[in-house]
């Protein structure tokens, strides 16, 4: 090469090398945990067609915006439970998704409905970790959006399900470890995208080993966990943010992206309260919420008894306890915390309040155990006779799902034949009781 073309490309290599990195903005509107809450609560937060307004009103004139849900947009209220989830992914089609994840609970009524939720979706649903028999993915695990001339790669996760679900509900589907899996495509997209956000619906301990370990993956934006985080997660130039469930919060992550690095220089987070006495709805997703509600009216509005008092969920877990224990005559019963969805409130109550606290239909199975071989969970600080038999209710979901990480921790008891819904077991005990103390 001619010593000048090798001083001509040297200042040209210099020249590029000091010109400054393209930055430009990105802003990620988001949302988690909504299950299936189309209206406000009795605090009056949240509620579709308030949310649907507060996406509109923050995504005006926003050029830069993308609006992502991290998963369980089903179950948790009697819309979703009686007609299997689908009437939420039709109005959930008006807030403006540009892409969700799948959650645990979208596979609550099986996996050929979570299927139908994917093709009633508007939007892409996507995830990288949930896989059948023969590895072959259960939805497209990530999808590419273009906004202010940013290729931004929505790559979606799930927590594990193997204590989440039942066998019966899954099929051959399964979740692969996570970090491997998201990991690998982060690493494959970075010459396809500007930006890598990973779209998650997973643990506390996920979130973490993704933000400390994963630096292919700079921005990542969870659910599962229903408290919203009070600040941003950060780690060596990432962050990872999360809202409030039940719609209660949009979140507004405000990016400044160095497309040469592909990562983040900057960013600004912010939590907006979705209160229903402050925003005007969104008329068209209030029409289809109040078609919904109409429907699900007559079934679960109907008088059921009188609370002297607010129980908190430790308190109703303790209740529905009490309530299976005397509507089956079993010596013990055992409520998983986790399957308790909501308080049951002071004053007049309809069989709607149950429905909100039990929106899954569990069954209640009975097993009968020598004294010696029940879980210390169950028996509390109860004596027993360890040679003696005793009957123990538990849900289906219970009973499916034991083992040292279950809110059980035992394995191998073996419980008989179902004795019916558990929802419909508590209703039937309120209405015998008529007041609840």
């Amino acid at each position: 090469m001619p010593s000048w073309n090798r001083r001509l490309l040297a200042l040209t290599l210099l020249v590029c090398s000091s010109l400054p990195a393209e930055i430009r903005t990105l802003t990620i509107l988001h949302t988690n945990d909504i299950h299936a809450r189309l209206s406000p609560s009795n605090a009056g937060r949240g509620g579709f067609a308030y949310l649907a307004a507060a996406i509109r009103r923050e995504r005006a004139g926003c050029s830069d915006c993308i609006v992502l849900n991290a998963g369980d947009l089903a179950q948790g209220a009697p819309v979703s439970t009686i007609f299997h989830g689908l009437p939420v992914f039709e109005v959930a089609n008006l807030l403006g998704f540009d892409a969700a994840s799948l959650g645990n609970h979208e596979f609550d009524y099986g996996w050929m409905q979570a299927r139908k939720f994917i093709e009633t979706a508007n939007y892409p649903i996507v995830s990288a970790n949930v896989v059948g028999a023969d590895n072959r993915l259960f939805t497209e695990p990530y999808v590419v959006l273009t906004v202010n001339k940013l290729r931004v790669a929505v790559i979606g996760g799930l927590i594990d399900m193997s204590t989440l679900s039942t066998p019966k509900l899954m099929g051959e589907w399964h979740t692969l470890p996570l970090l491997a899996a998201v990991r690998r495509y982060a690493a494959g997209l970075k010459g396809q995208s500007d930006l890598v956000v990973l779209l998650g619906h997973i643990s506390g301990a996920d979130e973490k080993a993704v933000l400390e370990s994963v630096p292919e993956i700079p921005v990542i934006v969870t659910g599962h966990l229903h408290n919203g985080l009070e600040h941003e997660m950060s780690h060596d130039g990432r962050v990872l943010v999360r809202v409030k469930s039940d719609g209660e919060e949009l979140g507004r992550l405000e990016l400044k992206v160095d497309t040469a690095k592909k990562a983040p220089v900057s960013w600004t987070w912010k939590r907006i309260p979705i209160e229903a006495s402050k925003i005007e709805p969104a008329a068209d997703v209030a029409a289809q919420v109040k078609r919904w509600e109409d429907e699900v009216t007559a079934r679960v509005d109907r008088p059921l008894a009188v609370s002297k008092k607010q129980f908190t969920k430790a308190e109703v877990k303790t209740l529905i306890e009490r309530a299976v224990r005397e509507e089956t005559g079993a010596d013990f019963a055992f409520m998983n915390a986790g399957g308790v969805r909501d308080i049951l409130p002071e004053g007049p109550l309809l069989e709607r309040h149950i429905w909100n606290i039990m929106p899954f239909d569990n069954v209640v199975v009975i097993g009968k155990f020598k004294g010696g071989d029940l879980p210390a969970v169950v028996l509390g600080d109860r004596k027993v006779d360890a040679a003696r038999e005793y009957t123990l209710a538990v849900t289906d979901f219970t009973a499916a799902n034991q083992g040292a990480a279950s809110e059980l921790r035992t394995t191998g008891l073996k419980f008989g034949d179902d004795v019916g819904l558990l929802r419909d077991l508590i209703i039937d005990w309120c209405r015998k009781k008529q007041t609840i103390e």
